[in-house]
C-alpha cells in the first residue's frame, strides 16, 4: 500500500480543528524539546486531549479505519504472522489475514519508516493500515504472543536428549550456569510466559502419562499439559540446582529460594518440593521485587478503612493483626503498613519465614528450623534489642502468641498473621493457642481480616441480570440493597484471555477492639465478645464489603458469592 501522509503537520492540523489553542502547541514542543517524545505523546501527557481523541483525528486524516480491539478475537497463528520482536518494535499487529492481504494494527499510522519494514516483512502481501490504541496493542501482545508453543517445542526437544542420553550424561549437561542446555530454555520459557500473564504461582506436576504445568492466574489455576512426561526430573533437577538444593534427595520435602532477571523484572523463586506418586511435585511462588511494595492506599482498602488502619498502626503499643487464608494478601498488607512506619526514629525488626522483599533501615530476621531459630526465640531476642515496632511473620504457636502478646502489653507495637476466617473468631483463636483471656483483652487492638477477589475486565464489562438463586443469596446478604443495585459481568476479551477477569483486589473487614469486647475477652466469654463485636457500629463483614465492590461493578456476584460460600464452609 502506499503510505498515508498528513497533509499538513500533526500540531498545525490539531490547532486548525480547534482540537487544540496554538499555545498549547507551543507548550507541548517546548515539553518536546527536552523530553524527545513524539508530540502526539507529549500533548497527551500534558492533558491536552485524550489518547483515543488523537487516534481517531488521526484515522480520519489518513483515511484508515479506528479499530477498538479490545473485544476482537484475533487468530494466534494470524498474529504470528510478524514475529514478536518486529510487533513490539513497531508497535504493530497483524489483525486478521485477508489472503493476498493483512490488516495490520498500529499505534503511530504516520511512522513512514515503520510502514516499509513492515511491507518488507511481509511482502508479497499487501497491507491494510488500521489505527488501534497503543495499551489496547500491549494487552494483545501479552495475549497472543505467549511463550507455550515455545514450551512445547523445548518440552519435545529434551524430551529427544533424553531418549538419547544416559541420565547421568543429561545430568550433568545440566550444570551449565549460561542456560544453553535445552531445560534451561524450557524453564525460561515457563518462567517468561508466567510473568507475562502476571502468574503469581507456578506448579509443576509429572503425572503417569503427561506433564502438567499450571499457572495460578489471577487466583486461579490456569493448566498447561505436556505429553512429554520424561522431563519432569531434568525440569526439577535444573531448579534445585538453581534453589541451592539437595539434587540426589527425592524422598523428602525440599524448600529454597533463588532470583530471576526476566524482562526487566527482578523474580523472586520461593520453591517448594514434595515427592508424589510419579516423581516429584514442585511449586514456584513468584515476587515481583522490582514492582514495589503496594501502599495501604493501593491495596485497594477503602479510605475510609485506611485511615482507621493508619490510627492503630500509629499507636505506640498494642497488637495488630492481620488474617486470612494463604494466598489472602496479608503478607501485602503487613510491608504496605511496615513501609509507612519505616522512619528513622523508629526502630523495626521484624521475624519472617520466609523474608519475602527486603527493606532498608528494617532489620528483618530470618527463622531457620535446622538450627533451632525459631519464632518465638527470635521474638524473645528482638524484645531485648529495644524495638519500637516488631513484626512476627505469622502467630504459630502458644510461646510466639504468649511473648507477642506481653511484647505488645509492654509497650511495643506488634503486627502479625493468623491464619483465621474473620476478625471475629481470630481473637478468639489466640484463647484457643493457650493465651489467657486477660492477655489478649489487654494486648490486641485491631484486627483486619481480607480476601481477594477478582476485578471485572473493564474492556468488556457489561450488565448483568443475578439468576433466581443469585438474587436469593443477594437478598438474605444485603436486603433491599440487593435489589437497588445494578451489577457487572465481563464477557470475555483479547484483554483478559477470555475470562471476563482482570487482576484482584482485597476485600477486608477491620474490628477494633473496643471495653465491652476487651472485657468479653478478660472473661473468657467468646458468646459476649462475638455479639459485641458484631453490634460495633463501624463493623462491616468481609461479605457486605465484597457486596459493596459488586454493586460499584468492580467484580461480579458470583465472586461475592464464592467469598459467602468460602467463609461459611470455613465457620
Amino acid at each position: 500500500m502506499a503510505a498515508p501522509k498528513l497533509k499538513m503537520r500533526l500540531g498545525d492540523l490539531l490547532v486548525h480543528e480547534h482540537i487544540i489553542t496554538n499555545e498549547q502547541l507551543m507548550q507541548a514542543l517546548n515539553s518536546q524539546k527536552s523530553t524527545g517524545r513524539k508530540l502526539g505523546d507529549t500533548l497527551i501527557e500534558l492533558g491536552y486531549l485524550g489518547e483515543r481523541q488523537l487516534l481517531e483525528f488521526l484515522a480520519q486524516q489518513l483515511d484508515v479505519p479506528f479499530l477498538d480491539i479490545s473485544q476482537r478475537r484475533i487468530p494466534t497463528e494470524v498474529a504470528k504472522l510478524l514475529p514478536e520482536v518486529h510487533a513490539r518494535r513497531l508497535r504493530a499487529l497483524i489483525i486478521e489475514d485477508q489472503g493476498d492481504a493483512v490488516l495490520v494494527g498500529m499505534s503511530d499510522p504516520a511512522d513512514l519508516g515503520g510502514l516499509d519494514q513492515l511491507e518488507d516483512m511481509l511482502s508479497p502481501r499487501s497491507i491494510k493500515l488500521a489505527v488501534v490504541m497503543e495499551s489496547q496493542l500491549y494487552q494483545a501482545f501479552d495475549g497472543l504472543y505467549r511463550r507455550t508453543a515455545d514450551i512445547e517445542s523445548f518440552a519435545s526437544q529434551l524430551e529427544e536428549e533424553y531418549d538419547q542420553s544416559s541420565e547421568f550424561d543429561l545430568t550433568t549437561s545440566f550444570v551449565d550456569e549460561g542456560g544453553d542446555a535445552t531445560v534451561g530454555k524450557l524453564l525460561q520459557s515457563v518462567f517468561e510466559d508466567a510473568v507475562q500473564m502476571r502468574a503469581s504461582d507456578i506448579h509443576i506436576e509429572p503425572d503417569e502419562n503427561l506433564l502438567r504445568i499450571r499457572q495460578r492466574i489471577d487466583g486461579v489455576l490456569q493448566e498447561n499439559v505436556l505429553k512429554e512426561n520424561k522431563i519432569a526430573s531434568a525440569m526439577v533437577l535444573r531448579l534445585k540446582l538453581m534453589a541451592g538444593l539437595d539434587i540426589s534427595e527425592k524422598r523428602l520435602p525440599q524448600d529454597g529460594r533463588f532470583n530471576l532477571k526476566i524482562k526487566g523484572h527482578s523474580i523472586d523463586v520461593r520453591m517448594s518440593t514434595m515427592p508424589v506418586q510419579h516423581g516429584e511435585s514442585v511449586v514456584m511462588r513468584l515476587l515481583d521485587q522490582s514492582a514495589g511494595l503496594l501502599s495501604l492506599d493501593e491495596t485497594g482498602m477503602p479510605a475510609e478503612l485506611v485511615a482507621r488502619v493508619r490510627h492503630q498502626i500509629t499507636r505506640p503499643h498494642g497488637m495488630v493483626l492481620v488474617t486470612g487464608p494463604t494466598g489472602s494478601g496479608k503478607t501485602t498488607t503487613l510491608y504496605g503498613a511496615l513501609s509507612e512506619l519505616n522512619q528513622s526514629s523508629k526502630k523495626i525488626i521484624t521475624v519472617e519465614d520466609p523474608v519475602e522483599y527486603r527493606l532498608p533501615r528494617i532489620n528483618q530476621v530470618q527463622v531457620n528450623s535446622k538450627i533451632n531459630l525459631s519464632f518465638s526465640g527470635v521474638l524473645r531476642t528482638a524484645l531485648r534489642q529495644d524495638p519500637d515496632i516488631i513484626m512476627v511473620g505469622e502467630m504459630r504457636d502458644h510461646e510466639t502468641v504468649e511473648i507477642g502478646l506481653r511484647g505488645a502489653l509492654t509497650g511495643h507495637l506488634v503486627l502479625s498473621t493468623l491464619h483465621t476466617n474473620d476478625a471475629i473468631t481470630s481473637a478468639l483463636r489466640l484463647i484457643d493457642m493457650g493465651a489467657a483471656g486477660f492477655l489478649v483483652g489487654s494486648s490486641l487492638r485491631a484486627i483486619i481480616a481480607q480476601r481477594l477477589v477478582r476485578r471485572v475486565c473493564e474492556s468488556c464489562a457489561s450488565e448483568h441480570e443475578p439468576t433466581s438463586q443469585e438474587k436469593m443469596w443477594l437478598s438474605h446478604l444485603a436486603g433491599e440493597k440487593a435489589t437497588q443495585a445494578s451489577y457487572k459481568q465481563g464477557t470475555g476479551c483479547q484483554s483478559c484471555q477470555y475470562t471476563g477477569y482482570k487482576g484482584r483486589i482485597g476485600v477486608f473487614e477491620l474490628l477494633e477492639m473496643n471495653e465491652p469486647m476487651m472485657a468479653a475477652l478478660k472473661r473468657d466469654d467468646a458468646e459476649m465478645f462475638t455479639e459485641q463485636a458484631k453490634a460495633h457500629p463501624r463493623f462491616i463483614p468481609l461479605a457486605m464489603a465484597a457486596f459493596d465492590y459488586a454493586a460499584q461493578g468492580i467484580t461480579t456476584v458470583e465472586e461475592v458469592l464464592r467469598l459467602v460460600e468460602m467463609v461459611d464452609v470455613s465457620e
